[in-house]
């Protein structure tokens, strides 16, 4: 087992792993991803529609805004479409930079450090609360006089002070140039209201980081100054699906935006 790994409490990129259909997680990562399910059996799609938000995210910023760089902060556990192989298979020179704080993730970073000869990836160990030192090894890596897309998918939820969260977003952007981008996700109570609320209740008696909603407008505040790109703050399935049509898309309790400095 990877040093500083605790499978005695849930950790929400293990149970993100199990939603998502993956097998690093662990039996107590699956009770805790189970019971949500139970409370709000839709988690799965959401898991999934955010997945697919990153990728139409990033392939937009590489083949339409000419972004070449990406740090990814909250990356998660490997998957498939990965933010580096969806950036480099639209342009083999993209440059990407992880940052997690979870040991498991750590230990899968060489699964994440794949590149093409033309690109490069890393990957930083640390908190989304510490973006100072994440810039710092990030330069390593990334050139940030050049755009970067800065990407922050499911992990606003876990700073649940307003003011930090937004000071965390601010401190990032004040790094990166004009051209540069910001994409988020954000679980709301929007649209199934009082199930996905105490589905982060139950969340929240078990799991060791608590886990906070927001609104549709208080996620607004994370583009303060910055150009949100059509069609704005929707649910996951909404933002530039790939289908010609709306119609039938779910809407359902994660948003997402995509924002230009």
């Amino acid at each position: 087992m990877p040093a500083g790994v605790d499978t005695s409490v849930p950790h929400a990129a293990r149970i993100w792993n199990f939603w998502l259909g993956g097998e690093d997680n662990y039996p107590v990562d699956r009770a805790a991803g189970e019971q949500t399910m139970r409370v709000l059996p839709e988690i799965v799609d959401i898991a999934r529609h955010s997945r697919a938000f990153l990728e139409r995210a990033v392939r937009h910023l590489v083949a339409e805004a000419g972004i070449r760089q990406f740090l990814d902060v909250g990356a998660g556990l490997p998957t498939v479409d990965n933010t580096h192989e969806v950036a480099q298979r639209v342009a083999p020179e993209c440059r990407v930079v992880y940052v997690d704080n979870d040991p498991l993730v750590l230990a899968h970073a060489q699964e994440l450090l794949t590149s093409t000869p033309e690109g490069m990836t890393g990957y930083v160990h640390a908190d989304a609360r510490d973006p100072e030192a994440i810039l710092r090894a990030a330069a390593a890596t990334l050139d940030l006089t050049r755009p970067v897309g800065v990407i922050m998918l499911g992990v606003l939820p876990f700073i649940g002070d307003d003011a930090e969260a937004r000071s965390i977003v601010t401190r990032l952007l004040d790094a990166v140039p004009e051209g540069s981008h910001l994409a988020i996700t954000h679980s709301t109570s929007a649209v199934t209201g009082d199930r996905v609320i105490e589905a982060v209740r139950q969340w929240n008696a078990v799991a060791p980081a608590p886990y906070h909603l927001r609104t549709p407008g208080q996620m607004a505040g994370f583009f303060d100054g910055l150009t949100l790109l059509d069609p704005g703050i929707v649910s996951c399935p909404r933002w530039r699906p790939d289908l010609i049509s709306l119609h039938g898309l779910p809407e359902m309790d994660e948003f997402c935006a995509l924002g230009r400095k």
